[in-house]
Formats: structure tokens, sequence, C-alpha cells
């Protein structure tokens, strides 16, 4: 049995991952959310803790304090940067390139399709077709902002670490919603600000937003699908 300890940035990223799992319950880890669980022969603590690297590395240390982890894997949504990329692809980082520093990450064995790649980490969204296609010229096949954080804590620690991302949006996709003015402090993002945003422009901004929600359901799924076969 291994202790393998899953971050992401919101709950939503997860109930794919706990339809396959028994024995979910709360834990009083001092994150913004977390759930214990069994996946087949592992033992799972899941946590997230808002977007960004800080915030995700706080979810690391905080679970460190309680649970000895054997594995830690930083997993959710992310964007495309490789045009091939379609919506709900699984991608395996091979690498996690965070500003100046990259982190090697381990590949876990699945019979699942799936795509390897190098996951850019940064510090807000990638709104734009442009930004998405100077961050792939760069070597990147996905960006999300939590893993750096993951990995770095991973690293100082010695734990094997793990990368796994579902894509939500594609690589020459604009979005609508500025997500980037409606995220936080907290690393959450402001609901009522994206909804007046959005009703000021309802004709686009209004279906994206929908389109996204049900990007993200069917991307859970399918993440669930693809971890619950994972050997790590």
């Amino acid at each position: 049995m291994m202790r393998i300890l899953m971050v992401a940035a919101d709950p939503m990223e997860f109930p794919g991952i706990l339809q396959h799992a028994t024995d979910a319950k709360s834990t009083s880890l001092a994150v913004d959310w977390s759930r214990s669980a069994r996946l087949g022969t592992h033992r799972l603590v899941l946590a997230a803790n808002g977007a960004g690297a800080q915030r995700a590395a706080s979810a690391v240390e905080a679970a460190l304090e309680s649970f000895p982890a054997e594995a830690i894997v930083s997993t959710g949504f992310c964007g495309a940067l490789a045009p091939e990329l379609e919506i709900a692809d699984v991608v395996v980082g091979s690498a996690i390139s965070a500003g100046s520093r990259t982190f090697p990450a381990l590949h876990p064995a699945s019979r699942r399709p799936h795509h390897i790649g190098v996951v850019c980490s940064i510090d807000h969204v990638a709104q734009t077709a442009e930004e998405k296609r100077r961050l792939h010229s760069g070597g990147g096949s996905v960006v999300e902002m939590e893993a750096g954080g993951v990995a770095q804590q991973a690293a100082t620690r010695g734990v094997p670490f793990y990368c796994v991302r579902v894509v939500t949006d594609l690589a020459g996709e604009d979005m609508a919603n500025d997500f980037n003015r409606a995220l936080r402090p907290d690393g959450h993002f402001g609901t009522i600000r994206i909804l007046r945003g959005a009703l000021r422009h309802p004709l686009v901004r209004m279906p994206e937003l929908l389109r996204l929600r049900n990007r993200c359901a069917l991307a859970a799924r399918v993440l669930g699908d693809f971890i619950a076969d994972c050997r790590f």
C-alpha cells in the first residue's frame, strides 16, 4: 500500500478521483478543502488550497505534517499549449518549467491514452492564444499555476513527484472572461466578479462560462478514470 498526496487548486478537480475511491472522509488539514480516501491499494489524501504555487506549496506542507506521503501528485485542470491537444486529453508531465527552475517528474504507468510533455507553471491564467504560442515555443505542452510549488516541496523533501493534468482549454483559444482580475488573494476566483463581467458582454462571456463548466465536468471524470488506472 502506498501513501499518495494529491494536490489541486479546487475541489471541482477531484470528483472523478473520488468516484473511484472508497472510505472518503474529511480531514483536519489546515487547507481550504481536503479528503482522505482509499484508491485500490493506495491511501490518498486529496488537498485543494486555491490557485498558485504558494497556495499549493502550503497544502503540501500542511498535509505532510500528519500524512507521510510516499508520492506527491500535482493534478487537476490545465490549458493546452500544444495545438494537437484536445479537451479532456490527459497530459503526464515529464518536467515542470517554473520560471528559471525546472523540476523532473516521474511517469506513472497506465494503459489509458495520454500525452507526455513539459508542464509550464506560471503565476497567472494564460488567457490568450498568443501567450500560449509563446509558452509552447519555449517547449511547454500545457500550462497551469500550481505544479511548480508542489514540485519544489517534493524536491526539498525528497519525495517522488508526479504531475498528471487534464486539458480544459485549447491552445488556439482566447478567453473572453478575465479570470486574472477575478483571482482573489486567497487563491480563489471571485464568482460575483466573474458574473458581473460576463453580464456586461453576455453574448460572448456567458456561453464561455457554460462551456467551461461542461468541459471541467468532463475533464474531471476523465482524470479520475486515468488516475484510478495509474500505477505509481
